[in-house]
């Protein structure tokens, strides 16, 4: 837990008081809060801000980071507490903003499928408030991770094979800039040629740029039905051939996810499925009754012609909702593994039609190095998982461990992919971001210091600074 007396030079008690002046009894220093902002999904070690600020609109934000500024205080906006690579970790204390409370649906514009919410809502709050309206917001990265932080992150998920990641959903942001100005980042038109696309730039900053407080994002219809399967393949290479050849055949399912028989072992433990210990695809399809049936039905075919066996549908709410809540708790399935085990979790992507060798190959990898480490992946995008299960007190461990995912993230690179599909950069994978972007990074550099000269905004994440004794190479 913290135990700075001072913050940016300056007594912590002044700058408790300055900032209760602004929201009142909403900054703390409790130490127990403190600690559980200082924590997530990441394996990083915790490091707490000096205090946490819970406000409650965008003009309170304005102020804390006018605050921040005039004081030179480091300030890391919070959403949910799911990160995975350190993305919202505190690194050098400082002002936590926790935006739970900015929670609210701002308005739905059905006629026009958008909505405009605050950044503290979580998914799930934000699809039961639409129930009603015959629409929904796909993006589904497991964890009922909030808005703001899925739009830092830019993350995807279970349906981005269908409805596209972050980027391709949010249409609009209104941010608080570093020096304390709000801009709207685009109007609600689904498409516009005015200017810098400013709103992608924001997507996936991870808070480095800006504290986004409001987005405006793409709705979709409810689709009329839906239909999941499950089927077994004797191989990896079986199961990803067929998710390559569903998606190449024009079948636009929904749901294309792959889990190894690692990982099947441990659903097996954890959800009591009973399903072979084999690699498996879970698929998912909407639409018409008639449409999703053809689409199925294709699917089905393809599977056989590549080894598939034992297609389990699953068509009842209940059902599917057995199905997909053991897919989204993977996390404890992989741990039911080793009781007592922590999990390392890590992600690349590559092009679909490498996907098949870069698992191979990582998966003769795990072998060789003696790691249990089932995996899940997106297959229809080319992205997946890992859950390296450690002995938390074995440091021999963590550095085979380490030293496995930095092979996995520069083998994804090699094969025209990327270090992360959807964790982000964050603290974790800043020593790859220059091998897969070169020169790129010194532009993210120069766009960083223009909006925050000061550094404050989320320091010490995506990129080390020029200067750093760390330097640039991987």
């Amino acid at each position: 837990m913290s135990a700075h007396m001072t913050i940016g030079g300056r007594p912590m008690d002044a700058v408790l008081a300055r900032l209760t002046e602004i929201v009142g009894e909403r900054a703390t220093r409790a130490q127990g809060v403190l600690a559980d902002h200082g924590r997530s999904e990441a394996y990083h070690p915790a490091t707490p801000p000096d205090v946490v600020v819970f406000p409650e609109t965008t003009a309170e934000v304005q102020a804390i980071v006018r605050l921040c500024r005039e004081m030179k205080l480091p300030l890391v906006a919070f959403g949910a507490g799911t990160s995975l690579e350190g993305n919202a970790a505190a690194l050098h204390g400082g002002v936590c903003l926790d935006m739970g409370r900015m929670n609210e649906v701002l308005k739905v514009n059905a006629e026009d499928m958008d909505v405009t919410v605050q950044s503290g809502i979580t998914r799930k709050q934000l699809n039961a408030q639409l129930r009603d309206t015959g629409l929904f917001f796909p993006i589904d990265p497991g964890a009922d991770a909030s808005i703001g932080g899925m739009t830092s992150t830019r993350a995807s998920g279970t349906m981005a094979v269908r409805y596209g990641t972050m980027k391709d959903n949010v249409l609009a942001l209104e941010v608080v800039l570093a020096d304390g100005r709000v801009i709207r980042t685009a109007q609600r038109a689904r498409k516009s040629a005015a200017g810098y696309d400013l709103t992608r730039l924001f997507v996936g900053a991870e808070g480095t740029l800006g504290v986004i407080t409001e987005i405006t994002l793409k709705l979709h219809p409810q689709p009329e039905a839906i239909s999941s399967a499950v089927c077994a393949f004797p191989n990896l290479k079986a199961a990803v051939d067929t998710a390559i050849a569903v998606i190449q055949s024009g079948v636009p399912v929904a749901r294309v996810e792959l889990l190894d028989a690692v990982m099947m072992r441990g659903m097996n433990l954890h959800a009591k499925l009973g399903l072979p210990e084999l690699p498996h695809l879970f698929f998912e399809f909407h639409g018409s009754r008639a449409y999703v049936a053809e689409q199925a039905e294709t699917a089905q075919a393809l599977a056989a012609e590549l080894g598939g066996q034992g297609f389990q549908w699953a068509t009842t709410p209940e059902e599917r909702s057995r199905l997909w809540q053991a897919r989204d708790n993977t996390l404890y399935a992989g741990l039911a593994l080793r009781p007592g085990a922590r999990a390392m979790i890590t992600d690349v992507c590559v092009p679909i039609s490498r996907l098949a060798e870069c698992l191979v190959e990582t998966a003769a990898d795990i072998a060789e190095t003696g790691l249990t480490a089932p995996v899940v992946g997106h297959v229809g995008d080319g992205n997946f998982h890992l859950l390296v299960l450690l002995d938390p007190d074995s440091g021999e461990e963590l550095a085979r461990a380490k030293a496995f995912c930095d092979r996995l993230a520069r083998r994804a690179i090699a094969l025209d992919g990327t270090c992360t599909g959807e964790h982000g950069i964050g603290v974790g994978k800043m020593d790859f971001l220059p091998l897969e972007l070169g020169e790129a990074v010194d532009v993210m550099r120069l766009v960083k210091g223009a909006l925050d000269p000061d550094g404050i905004m989320n320091p010490g994440k995506i990129f080390r600074p020029r200067a750093s004794n760390h330097g640039d190479a991987p």
